[in-house]
């Protein structure tokens, strides 16, 4: 494998952090842009509603380390998987609708993801994460009429950074809080 395909960005997602009444948070969202595949990754106008790939994570818990106005979020390993539609559908309304389809592939969290964020106190805001996630299993799909597999596309896995909006969002019904995030990540060698 050539450095510069290990070094390329393989994807670009978007979509949201929910927090629930339990002290769980999980994410959910949807693909903008996956490296390989040539067709649109939507039956209409770009949006979570007909996005054809999209993911969900499993739940999982946070714990926060303080440095001076700095808060650094800590989530331990967990696991997100990919899922084909034959259609859109999918809501931020309703997280648990970016998890239907076809599970095309399963990532798991080789290292815990690392969130900094200055507090909304201060007179910049910004928050950020990173992590790395190792393919855990995948499955061939076709899309368009064309045969693809995110081993294939991916390889070993990923290492992603994204950037969150610290302006809040009205969560849906069950959730405390959702904020919204874009990603970009490039292949693991």
């Amino acid at each position: 494998m050539s450095i510069a395909r290990v070094a390329q960005v393989v994807w670009y997602v978007t979509g949201r952090f929910y927090a629930s009444q339990s002290n769980t948070l999980e994410d959910v969202g949807y693909f903008l842009h996956l490296q390989g595949i040539e067709d649109s990754l939507f039956d209409g106008p770009v949006s979570e509603a007909t996005a054809l790939l999209t993911f969900a994570s499993e739940q999982f818990s946070a714990s926060t380390v303080t440095n001076g106005g700095l808060n650094i979020g800590l989530d331990a390993k967990g696991a997100f998987s990919i899922f084909l539609r034959e259609k859109g559908g999918a809501s931020f309304d309703d997280p648990r609708s970016f998890a239907a389809g076809q599970c095309i592939a399963t990532f798991e969290r080789t290292a815990i993801v690392s969130t900094a964020q200055v507090p909304e106190t201060s007179k910049f805001t910004l928050s950020t994460n990173v992590f790395t996630a190792r393919l855990a299993s995948s499955e061939p799909f076709e899309l368009a009429g064309a045969r693809y597999d995110f081993r294939d596309l991916i390889g070993f896995g990923i290492t992603q950074w994204g950037i969150a909006a610290t302006e809040p969002l009205t969560p849906p019904a069950g959730y405390v809080a959702v904020v919204p995030f874009v990603g970009s990540a490039i292949r693991v060698a």
